[in-house]
């Protein structure tokens, strides 16, 4: 609950996945996968409930365990490649019989997201009076120097305005979805049929929570990050450097990532 608004969350995961097969529930540095979106979700200040949206046995049986309430099973119709996030999100707010003011969309596939970046992305939808907030990460690389290759080998540029002779300083910033957290006024979603337009605000987040597991080399990495975020918790007496070091080449490799909203 934030003002008189009531938040429901939903963590999406169905069974089947092609990249990463059972990859919802594959361990991850010492728990489910989805236990990592379970927990972050928890924590937060502001959900009223967490639900569960799976057409999968498996992993409904292993949310419950973690906590995470499985008010339903998921139709096998929205469980395939092409169901939709929205379709998937409006079935969930159907199914739970009683009304919500916003909704908060976690896939289980960034699991390095804190129980504060979702509070801080509803407060931004509240405040902003937005019909919707979501998570983005600086995209690292920059659209003006990015290109197609035309069928005759040649390179064109993506962008129309070619700035690709500037300094990468005075190129504009960009930033891309990393996934982890969607909010959404309920009507709206219902009226308009997506998570996002012209109005939708962001929640800025940084490299290394923002890994969305695609393949087995994000999962790899995520897994990295876990560990080293469990090391830290039980070493807070460690002095951090007043000088951040140079980047390292695991979180240099996130601004490589181009996560996409999918209904997992």
């Amino acid at each position: 609950m934030i003002g008189e608004a009531s938040v429901l969350a939903v963590i999406p995961a169905r069974g089947g996945s092609k990249g990463l097969p059972r990859k919802n529930i594959l361990d991850l540095a010492g728990k489910p996968l989805i236990a990592w979106t379970i927990e972050a979700a928890k924590s937060s200040t502001l959900i009223d409930r967490l639900i569960l949206s799976s057409d999968d046995e498996d992993i409904i049986q292993i949310a419950k365990q973690w906590g995470c309430e499985v008010p339903f099973v998921r139709p096998p119709s929205l469980a395939g490649d092409q169901s939709t996030s929205v379709d998937v999100a409006i079935h969930a707010l159907d199914s739970v019989q009683q009304p919500y003011d916003y909704i908060v969309w976690l896939q289980p596939t960034t699991p390095l997201r804190l129980g504060e970046d979702i509070d801080a992305a509803i407060q931004i939808c509240v405040e902003k009076g937005a019909p919707s907030a979501v998570s983005v990460v600086d995209a690292g690389k920059s659209p003006y120097w990015m290109y197609s290759i035309k069928e005759s080998g040649a390179l064109e540029p993506i962008m129309s305005q070619d700035l690709s002779s500037r300094q990468r300083q005075e190129l504009p910033c960009a930033y891309t979805l990393n996934g982890a957290v969607y909010v959404t006024q309920t009507d709206w979603l219902r009226r308009h049929g997506c998570f996002m337009n012209g109005g939708t605000y962001a929640h800025l987040m940084p490299p290394e929570r923002s890994v969305d597991i695609d393949t087995e080399l994000d999962f790899k990495i995520a897994g990295m990050l876990l560990l080293e975020r469990k090391l830290k918790a039980l070493s807070p007496a460690v002095s951090v450097p007043s000088q951040p070091p140079p980047p390292d080449p695991v979180t240099a490799f996130f601004h490589r990532f181009t996560p996409t909203n999918r209904s997992s």
